[in-house]
């Protein structure tokens, strides 16, 4: 048995965190399979992908919970959202969701900065860092996407932009990590 080093406020709000990894996961495994089964591979790809990288946020949560003494509760997961009508809502929908999951990762800084808790505090940086990250690669395709259909002809141009989703990369390089 551990001695446990974090709050029970820090521990509830970590959990809570942990399965809202695992809600986010669902939303774009639901997401992922909608676009393919619509015929948009390239976008069904970059969604199962990102479906991986909450699973892997869901497990850093569970593993950093029991590794400071607490207890990782895994709970239910909701039932994702119901289909998107087209691929700008199902873009815009993945944005809003990250954007609330970015608060609720500022929620635990700010608590872990209340607390003097400097390991968490140290431990949320990571996904603060994440989260723009996040933000950014949903965001730039929503752009992209919105460039595509700005024309009255814009369905050709949803072609190609599908196809250039297949490549998109799952990371998103920051100003303050590039070179100069």
């Amino acid at each position: 048995m551990k001695t446990k080093r974090i709050s029970n406020a820090m521990e509830t709000a970590l959990n809570e965190q942990m399965n809202r990894e695992a809600y986010q996961a669902q939303v774009y495994l639901a997401y992922a399979s909608w676009a393919e089964v619509n015929g948009f591979p390239g976008i069904s790809d970059f969604l199962y992908g990102h479906m991986e990288e909450e699973r892997k946020h869901m497990f850093k949560f569970l593993k950093y919970i029991n590794d400071r003494g607490g207890h990782a509760r895994v709970t239910a997961i909701d039932a994702p959202p119901s289909d998107p009508k087209d691929m700008g809502d199902c873009l815009r929908k993945a944005l809003e969701h990250e954007i609330d999951n970015s608060q609720k990762i500022d929620e635990i800084v700010h608590l872990a900065h209340e607390e003097r808790d400097w390991a968490t505090f140290n431990f949320g940086q990571w996904f603060v860092k994440e989260q723009i990250e996040e933000e950014t690669l949903v965001n730039d395709l929503l752009d992209k996407y919105n460039l595509a259909t700005g024309h009255a002809d814009g369905h050709g141009q949803i072609y190609e932009f599908d196809r250039d989703a297949a490549s998109s990369p799952q990371e998103a390089t920051l100003p303050r990590e590039e070179e100069f």
